[in-house]
C-alpha cells in the first residue's frame, strides 16, 4: 500500500503543474460584442486610409511643383494620424485583453492550488484507510469489517482520480493558454513598434514640409531652383550623415549605399530596400540599443529584457565568441505599455535588429559569404548583409509584390496584415532612397 501512495504523490507531482493562464468564461461573449464594434471602427479607419494612399498616389503623379509637393506632403500627414488612431485602438483593444486574463490567470492559479489540497486529503484518508484496514483484519470482525474498509479505500481512490482528470484537463488547457497569452504579448509589443514608427514618420512628415516652406519662402521658381540644382543636392545627399547604426560610430549616405550595393552584389537584394529596412529598425528611437549598458540598473539587464527560453543562451554564445562583455554590451529594451510596464521582449542587436535566437540561424551564412571567420549583428557590414540575406530568404525579389512581403515577413515573421505599415513604409522609404541613390 505505501508503494501505491508512492506512486500516487508521484503523479500528483506530475500534474501539479504551475499554471499562468486561464479557462474559458464569460469573458468571450463579451470579447466577441467589443471585437465586432472594433472591427467595424477599423474598417472605416482602413477605408479611409486608403482614399489618402489613392489620393497620394494621384499626386505623385502629376508635375512636380511646390504646391503639389506641400499638398503630399498633408496627405501623408492625414494619412498617419489616421493610422496611429487605428495602431492606438488595436493597442487598447490587446491591453484590455491582457487585463483581463492577467486578473483570471490568479483566479485559476487559486483553482489549481485548491485541487492540490483536495488531493493531499484524499491521500491522508486513504493513508488512514490503509492502517484501518490492517486493524479490521486483527479484529473480532476480520474479514468482513475490511471488506467495508477497503470499499471505502476505492471510493476515496474514484475521487481522487476524478480530482487528477480535472488537474490534468486544467493543466493541459492552461499550458495552451500561455501559449496565446506570449502571442499577444508580442502582437502588443509589435503595435507598440508599429506607433512609433507612425508618430515618427508624422514628425518628419511635418519637418520636411517647415524646412521646404523655409527653404522656398513659399516661392514656386525658389522650389523649381532647388529641384534643377542637381548637383548641389546630391552633394547633400551623399554628405548627409546615416545616423540608424547606434554603434559608436558615423557614416555618410554615400559610404551607406556603398554597402548596401556590396550586399546586393551578394545577394540580390536592391540596395534601397535594404537600405530601407535598415532605416525602419533604427527608428525605433530610444528603444534601440539602450539596455545592458555599463552603468544601465538591474531591469534592463540581458537576463531580465530577453527571452529567458529563446534568446539568453544565444546571447551568452554570441559575446562570448566575439569576446564581449556580456553584461556591457548594449541590445534593444522591450517595448513599454502606458503605464511603463515591459509588453513582450527586447535584447535585438546591432543595426539590422536581429534577436540573438534569429541571428544564430543566420551568422554562418553571413561568414560564409563575407569570408570573415565570425559575423558580429554590431558590425555596420555584416548587419547589412545579415539583413540581405534574411530578406532575400524572405522572399526579396526586386518587384513591389516580393519586397512588400519580405519586408513584412522580416518584422512580424509571416505576411501578417495586423502589420502592414511596416512594409507600407519601407517600400515608400526605399522608393525615396531610390530616387536619391539615382541622384548619386
Amino acid at each position: 500500500m505505501k508503494t501505491t501512495l508512492s506512486l500516487l504523490r508521484k503523479i500528483i507531482l506530475l500534474f501539479v503543474v504551475p499554471a499562468i493562464l486561464i479557462l474559458p468564461g464569460n469573458f468571450a461573449l463579451a470579447e466577441n460584442i467589443t471585437q465586432e464594434q472594433l472591427e467595424q471602427e477599423l474598417k472605416e479607419i482602413q477605408q479611409q486610409i486608403d482614399q489618402y494612399s489613392n489620393e497620394l498616389a494621384k499626386t505623385q503623379s502629376q508635375k512636380n511643383t511646390l504646391a503639389n509637393k506641400i499638398n503630399q506632403l498633408k496627405v501623408r500627414q492625414n494619412s498617419l494620424n489616421l493610422q496611429i488612431k487605428q495602431t492606438s485602438l488595436q493597442i487598447n483593444q490587446i491591453s484590455d485583453q491582457l487585463g483581463v486574463i492577467e486578473a483570471d490567470i490568479g483566479d485559476n492559479l487559486q483553482k489549481q492550488q485548491a485541487l492540490k489540497y483536495e488531493m493531499i486529503r484524499f491521500l491522508r484518508q486513504m493513508n488512514m484507510e490503509d492502517e484501518s484496514i490492517l486493524l479490521q483484519l486483527l479484529s473480532a470482525n476480520g474479514f468482513t469489517g475490511a471488506c467495508d474498509e477497503i470499499k471505502e479505500y476505492r471510493d476515496l481512490a474514484r475521487e481522487l482520480g476524478s480530482v487528477f482528470k480535472q488537474n490534468k484537463i486544467l493543466s493541459i488547457d492552461l499550458l495552451a493558454k500561455q501559449d496565446r497569452l506570449e502571442d499577444q504579448k508580442t502582437e502588443a509589443g509589435k503595435l507598440l513598434e508599429i506607433s512609433s514608427m507612425q508618430k515618427a514618420g508624422l514628425t518628419e512628415s511635418l519637418g520636411e514640409q517647415n524646412s521646404l516652406l523655409t527653404k522656398t519662402k513659399g516661392v514656386e521658381s525658389n522650389y523649381q531652383a532647388i529641384l534643377s540644382d542637381s548637383k548641389k543636392r546630391a552633394t547633400e545627399i551623399r554628405n548627409r550623415i546615416y545616423d540608424l547604426f547606434n554603434t559608436g560610430k558615423q557614416i555618410d549616405f554615400g559610404q551607406a549605399v556603398d554597402i548596401a550595393k556590396w550586399a546586393s552584389g551578394l545577394t540580390g537584394v536592391r540596395p534601397a530596400l535594404l537600405l530601407a529596412i535598415l532605416t525602419q529598425e533604427s527608428n525605433l528611437g530610444k528603444n534601440v540599443g539602450t539596455c545592458n549598458r555599463a552603468g544601465d540598473p538591474e531591469e534592463k539587464s540581458w537576463k531580465v529584457i530577453m527571452k529567458p527560453t529563446r534568446d539568453q543562451e544565444p546571447f551568452e554564445k554570441i559575446t562570448k565568441e566575439l569576446g564581449l562583455n556580456i553584461d556591457t554590451t548594449a541590445v534593444s529594451c522591450p517595448m513599454r505599455d502606458k503605464n511603463g510596464k515591459q509588453v513582450g521582449w527586447g535584447g535585438a542587436m546591432g543595426p539590422a535588429q536581429f534577436i540573438p535566437s534569429t541571428w544564430m540561424g543566420y551568422k554562418d551564412k553571413v561568414s560564409a559569404l563575407s569570408g570573415k571567420s565570425a559575423a558580429n549583428p554590431w558590425d555596420i557590414r555584416d548587419a547589412f548583409l545579415a539583413s540581405a540575406v534574411k530578406l532575400k530568404s524572405d522572399g526579396a525579389n526586386g518587384t513591389d509584390d516580393g519586397d512588400w512581403k519580405a519586408a513584412l515577413r522580416y518584422f512580424a515573421g509571416s505576411v501578417n496584415l495586423t502589420f502592414r505599415f511596416y512594409a507600407d513604409n519601407v517600400l515608400a522609404t526605399a522608393k525615396k532612397y531610390q530616387a536619391d541613390i539615382d541622384e548619386l
